[in-house]
């Protein structure tokens, strides 16, 4: 695996060495002084992947658009314990979104996944795209040993196609259900409901594009990490949520918090404002996301 970081100017290779450095301080914090097992559990890999290890970032904060790329990175662990994230590594997340949007000692966004190396293999095995392109365009910012991941095993044109379609199926119709019972939530009046059905619309938008075009999707609730995700697959999902206004990234935002806050606090509210913005939101974002699954699918489709 590559381990140079030559291409990336020295201002980004001193941000990710202070990523580095803060996911291992919160990582000890979180392992604490386990015994048993537990003793042996560690970091094995950190693998930057997307954009900044390819060289195809995007640095545009001051624009309408206001899109940065985030810095993508793979943590690999040697216990499938250590992959929980509220349990390990929730306060490491919540100190990078610290760093970078309120101190400003970060001025890339972070975002990360965990896996354990077997999990990681397995992918590989069975022809993830996403776990295909991390190892061959991944860069190696720190490692226990110099231990290779597994060889690819591309599935079959067939194969390809036929799991990608059945991702859509699944994926997309479950998301049209979601707007379905939101639209009826919503015209009842019960808008706690219709709040948890609008975020369950959107997030189950963005599994379907991450597990057609990449059959990989952390099964997260967090639509603000899929959509980061998402993002890199095209512009046009870029496109779909504004961020030149802070007042229109906080109605994202508050669809976000749906996910438990709809359910669990009474004091969380929607205006009939921000219900119309993030349901004309959720429709755009259906529509892109099923024009854009169903070009991968000819596309797929077109190999056999």
């Amino acid at each position: 695996m590559k381990t140079e970081l030559h291409h990336l100017p020295a201002n980004k290779r001193r941000e990710l060495d202070r990523v580095i450095q803060i996911l291992f301080e919160e990582f000890d914090d979180a392992h604490g002084q386990p015994t048993g097992p537990r003793k042996l559990g560690r970091i094995l890999k950190i693998i930057l992947y997307g954009s900044y290890a390819t060289g195809r970032w995007v640095h545009e904060p001051h624009t309408e658009r206001g899109y940065r790329s985030d810095f993508d990175l793979l943590i690999i662990v040697n216990q499938k314990e250590l992959t929980d994230r509220l349990e390990y590594w929730e306060k490491a997340a919540e100190r990078l979104d610290r760093e970078t949007m309120i101190l400003n000692r970060l001025r890339t966004p972070v975002n990360f996944i965990v896996h354990t190396l077997q999990e990681v293999n397995d992918g590989l095995a069975h022809g993830r795209y996403f776990f295909m392109d991390i190892a061959r365009e991944g860069i190696a910012l720190y490692q226990a040993d110099d231990s290779e991941l597994h060889k690819p095993k591309p599935k079959t044109p067939q194969q390809a196609y036929d799991m990608a379609k059945g991702y859509y199926d699944q994926w997309f119709g479950l998301a049209v259900s979601s707007r379905m019972t939101y639209q009826f939530c919503y015209s009842n009046k019960q808008y706690p409901d219709a709040a948890y059905n609008l975020q369950q619309a959107c997030e189950r938008l963005y599994y379907c594009i991450l597990l057609v075009f990449t059959f990989y999707t952390p099964y997260s609730h967090n639509i603000k990490f899929l959509r980061q995700l998402a993002e890199r697959l095209s512009p046009k999902l870029v496109d779909v949520w504004p961020r030149d206004k802070r007042k229109l990234e906080a109605r994202f935002l508050k669809l976000k918090d749906a996910y438990v806050k709809a359910r669990h606090s009474d004091w969380f509210q929607m205006t009939d404002e921000e219900f119309s913005f993030l349901s004309e939101r959720i429709e755009l974002l259906g529509n892109v996301v099923n024009e854009l699954c169903q070009e991968k699918l000819a596309d797929l489709q077109a190999k056999i």
